[in-house]
């Protein structure tokens, strides 16, 4: 399994986007490295601050409404936010807005200040227009954690109940004053043995706060241990080729996945039998048994493949309204367990590439993810988004809804090419199964001479082999009778 540092997911921007026309967006993050002794000034004041922590999945949900004021005596733009320095690397798509217009494209925001030996990170997030003294506006902060949760006990019989211990901050992390504050925290079930603090519990909802006046910087440790008898899903990383065939008029993609279940291990060795008799009735288990992946309408010619070869266990269901791949692995992926696996699937193009009416473009429209989609969750450490172009497409420009943390333009060698195709890599880290279905948009130029490229190759190579032969047949090897 390949791991990679946390600190290079810190790297990660908002909205990465390359540019081919003016109707596409302009990039709204960078990456700024800061001094050390950098602290934000300190020129708001949060009046009302609203934390909405979802619990449900095999990652955490953050939701912060808050209202800012800006008490300084000039007008202000920049609004920091702190995190750990050992969380930051798990955070992935934040995004902020104005929360009373939502409409509204999500404001600038930027990792900053990363310096292995300072405790805090923080994102800077730029407002649309500065905030005038003693003026307010609310904003709506939303991101994601992964890999976030302990098992505790760390190990269990196969057929027990998972309990994951989930730590925070009674107070939310904040550089700035705030005057009142709240949190709700949204549990799976309502089995929670343990927990720190008094809050107040309805059903699966437990509630802290209101506190007053929390000063800047202030933490107030908390813990809960809750039931989560569940997989928790984490692919380390998705490999996702995406390969665009104009002449056969296909989209072919491919998923290499490497997958582990992060949830607590066996606490003795597994046993067959008992996991086969457990199957004859429906019954809560921490081992991952399928993953169930939509596809687009249309899906066709599906496969599944491991390290091994070819597995049987799966089933496709096409449709005129659904298509949906149902994949099993070759055995139950308990915690600590991992498993590796690709999965393919066809596409017609047309439903995802359009010409445009002047010139040589073409746009390309497709999910930045697909994959499982499962109620427990699935998080990805890393992505890397493939695309396959055809041979001889130029002035590749791309726009993605997810951060991305790198982007590469380069050449692909297949049957019969001459310079090889044109390869763009996207690579993504700290993404979760929310962002399925979220379309990447890449635009290249595919004039007519590139398109008759390989015909032309394999006429002329066709011809060669022709003429090569006409001429060693017309050659004379014979011995003759000596004069």
């Amino acid at each position: 399994m390949r791991s990679y540092a946390p600190f290079v997911a810190c790297l990660s921007l908002l909205f990465s986007v390359g540019l081919a026309n003016s109707n596409l967006t302009t990039p709204l993050s960078s990456h700024q490295i800061l001094p050390i002794n950098f602290k934000p000034p300190l020129v708001f004041k949060n009046v009302n601050l609203m934390r909405n922590t979802n619990l449900e999945k095999g990652y955490v949900r953050e939701t912060v409404s808050v209202v800012i004021e800006n008490i300084d005596s000039k007008p202000q733009d920049e609004y920091f936010i702190p995190f750990k320095a050992e969380a930051i690397g798990k955070v992935g798509g934040l995004q902020v807005r104005d929360k009373r217009d939502a409409e509204k494209s999500a404001f600038r925001a930027e990792v900053v200040e990363y310096d292995p030996y300072s405790p805090t990170q923080f994102y800077r997030i730029t407002l649309p227009s500065p905030l005038a003294p003693s003026e307010q506006q609310t904003l709506s902060i939303t991101y994601h954690i992964v890999s976030a949760f302990t098992p505790l006990p760390t190990t269990i019989k196969q057929q027990d109940k998972q309990y994951l211990v989930y730590a925070f901050s009674l107070y939310v992390p904040s550089v700035y004053l705030t005057d009142k504050q709240k949190t709700k925290i949204k549990l799976p079930s309502v089995d929670v043995p343990d927990y720190t603090s008094e809050p107040e519990r309805q059903g699966t909802v437990f509630t802290y706060g209101p506190y007053d006046k929390i000063p800047a910087g202030a933490v107030e440790e908390a813990s809960l241990r809750y039931e989560f008898t569940k997989p928790i899903i984490h692919v380390s990383l998705l490999e996702r080729d995406i390969e665009v065939s104009q002449w056969g008029g296909n989209l072919a993609t491919e998923e290499r996945y490497w997958l582990i279940n992060n949830g607590a291990h066996l606490s003795s060795q597994f046993s067959r039998l008992e996991w086969a008799r457990t199957q004859m009735y429906p019954i809560a288990t921490s081992a991952l048994k399928e993953l169930k992946m939509p596809l687009k309408v249309g899906s066709v010619d599906p496969y599944f493949t491991d390290d091994i070869g070819n597995v049987s266990t799966s089933r496709f269901r096409s449709g005129a309204r659904e298509a949906n791949l149902e994949v099993k692995p070759r055995y139950p992926v308990f915690g600590g367990w991992k498993y590796s696996f690709r999965v393919g699937w066809n596409n017609s193009l047309k439903s995802f590439l359009r010409k445009l009416k002047v010139g040589d473009g073409y746009v390309l429209k497709v999910p930045f993810l697909e994959g499982p989609k499962m109620s427990e969750g699935v998080s990805y450490e890393k992505i890397e988004l493939i695309f396959i172009l055809p041979e001889g497409a130029v002035d590749v420009q791309y726009e993605s809804p997810i951060p991305l943390v790198a982007s590469e333009v380069s050449s692909h060698k297949t049957f019969m090419d001459t310079l090889g195709r044109t390869t763009l890599k996207l690579t993504a880290m700290n993404v979760v199964d929310q962002s399925r279905d979220q379309d990447v948009i890449v635009t290249y130029s595919y004039p007519i001479t590139a398109a008759f490229r390989k015909p032309i190759t394999i006429f002329a190579g066709v011809m060669a082999v022709f003429i090569t032969a006409w001429g060693v047949m017309s050659l004379d090897v014979s011995i003759g009778k000596p004069t």
